[in-house]
């Protein structure tokens, strides 16, 4: 099978809700599957530097790298999400926030704002983080033209909380302060 069927040649792509609909490529609903397709694609490079990381240190329990796959495989149920209720659930939501509490139980309190930064992964993190903000803003406004779950809504702005939170904690573990403002 051929990867390219020049379909999508003059500007325009299929895509598959309830039914199939012909879009122009620059439809927000495509705006918001490509963001959240570069947000996916944020993650699995920081997936691939923890692991790196984490095999010369061990500081990182596998445990944030399957939390930060699972965050891959909601993004595409995001995707499904924003036609079909039964692909995203709370529980997604809720796992995210005992993953943030976790960590936050090991830093030490955050008394002014933070600026991006510190070590080189906790910077991509931060990329990913306002990735993940653009796509929260982007679905927001698709919601008022397409029907969109809100718990879709609800993950993205979990999601962006816990990769700030993440953020700072590989800093705390690689023994590097918050940049604070």
């Amino acid at each position: 099978m051929k990867i390219y069927t020049k379909q999508g040649d003059k500007g325009t792509t299929a895509v598959y809700t309830h039914e199939v609909l012909r879009l122009s490529k620059d439809d927000i609903l495509l705006d918001c599957y490509g963001t959240l397709d570069e947000l996916n694609a944020n993650l699995g490079l920081i997936v691939a530097k923890l692991r790196a990381a984490n095999s010369q240190t061990n500081e990182l329990t596998s445990e944030w790298l399957d939390t930060l796959q699972t965050c891959q495989q909601q993004l595409f149920a995001i995707g499904f999400a924003i036609s079909d209720d039964d692909k995203l659930h709370l529980s997604s939501v809720d796992k995210l926030e005992v993953h943030i509490d976790k960590m936050q139980s090991k830093l030490p309190p955050q008394t002014s704002f933070i600026l991006p930064g510190g070590s080189e992964i906790a910077a991509q993190i931060h990329v990913a983080r306002t990735i993940t903000r653009r796509a929260e803003r982007i679905l927001v406004s698709l919601s008022k033209q397409h029907e969109v779950n809100e718990i879709a809504l609800t993950y993205l702005n979990r999601l962006s909380d816990f990769l700030f939170v993440l953020a700072r904690y590989c800093n705390f573990v690689s023994n590097i302060k918050d940049i604070s403002v």
